[in-house]
């Protein structure tokens, strides 16, 4: 009896010590310094993720690792590009509404780690329900193209996906760097009004999108003014736009382009009289937008647009293809870089999601 007693207590002995050697892999982290400069401590081995900023999610697949994502944003599932390469991505959750986390739907996803932007990451409110869980969140946040790049190689740190994060940001700098070269030596640039999502929403200066449209070649006027801050945005008032009268106007939002064209508050610009109201690109993300991927395709799209000459040698279908399928191993058909290249229709519009 006494010696039973004895195997018993060394199996218990041996149970408990694997246990505890189980749950001391469980907890193997590394750290990450996230776009606020915060130090996290992240899962070294990463299965569920939540991608609640957008960008995130993109750049998620960008680096392969999309099927992971389980907790999106809602504008997240309007990418209609991106839900054909990971269709897993509608199934995921949405336990973001507004600028609050539902930490309850959050943990039915289990996620080893999170991605915010600064407004929850800088709500105390919010981060103590994170704490309190023991979520580890990676706050971004970016407003020049190297803030951008750092977004990636962080994220590729997260992943182990290091050297797919620095081959994309090789091609973003040589890109800048072709267009650069290029531009810098216009004499007189093309105006240019951009609006996001919203005819009179726009970027302030200081901004990503002030820097990638001056490699381009453009003045973006709406850096010349006091722009008016509603809800984290920046909007120009209709007579600001008049009287910056820019020669183009480029927006990335579907129907956007008609009505600037048709309104008749919108007729006396530059732009309108000229036809030059462009709508952008959408692929992965939205060519333009602040948060996208396809900054280095928007760039020479609109570089070649509208000074052709510098640009006749560079074929902006053949850098598409390489584009895609070296960082979203995406073969694009002639077909599908019309639909991007036209836009409409490749991402739902908020009202007409179900």
């Amino acid at each position: 009896m006494k010696k039973i007693f004895t195997y018993i207590l060394i199996l218990l002995i041996v149970v408990a010590l694997i246990g505890c050697q189980q749950e001391a892999e469980e907890i193997e982290t590394r750290t990450v310094i996230d776009c606020l400069g915060r130090s996290v401590e992240v899962p070294l081995e990463i299965n569920k993720v939540g991608a609640i900023y957008a960008i995130s999610g993109h750049t998620s697949v960008l680096l392969g690792e999309g099927e992971k994502i389980v907790s999106v944003t809602s504008g997240l599932k309007r990418d209609l590009l991106l839900t054909q390469m990971v269709p897993s991505i509608l199934d995921a959750t949405e336990p973001k509404n507004g600028g609050s986390i539902n930490i309850e739907e959050l943990l039915k996803d289990k996620p080893d780690v999170i991605f915010i932007n600064t407004d929850i990451a800088l709500n105390e409110r919010e981060t103590d329900k994170l704490d309190k869980f023991h979520i580890p969140y990676l706050a971004i946040t970016f407003d020049s193209i190297e803030e951008q790049q750092y977004m990636v190689k962080m994220i590729g740190e997260v992943y182990h996906q290091e050297q797919k994060a620095q081959l994309y940001i090789d091609y973003y700098n040589e890109m800048v760097n072709k267009i650069e070269n290029r531009t810098q030596g216009i004499d007189e640039k093309i105006t240019v009004f951009h609006s996001i999502n919203e005819a009179t929403r726009t970027d302030p200066k200081g901004s990503m999108s002030e820097e990638w449209f001056t490699i381009a070649g453009f003045d973006l006027v709406s850096t010349q003014g006091d722009l008016k801050f509603v809800s984290n945005d920046y909007y120009a008032s209709l007579e600001q736009i008049l009287a910056w009268d820019p020669e183009v106007i480029f927006v990335n939002e579907n129907g956007v382009d008609d009505y600037i064209l048709k309104d008749s508050k919108w007729q006396s610009l530059k732009a309108v009289n000229t036809n030059q109201v462009y709508m952008l690109p959408v692929g992965i993300t939205r060519w333009g937008h602040p948060n996208s991927l396809e900054i280095p395709l928007v760039m020479l799209y609109t570089s070649k647009m509208m000074y052709p000459d510098l640009f006749e040698d560079m074929d902006l279908e053949n850098e598409m293809k390489y584009f895609y399928k070296t960082f979203f191993d995406l073969d694009v058909t002639d077909e599908m870089i019309k639909e991007i290249l036209d836009g409409d229709g490749m991402r739902i519009r908020k009202d007409d999601r179900e």
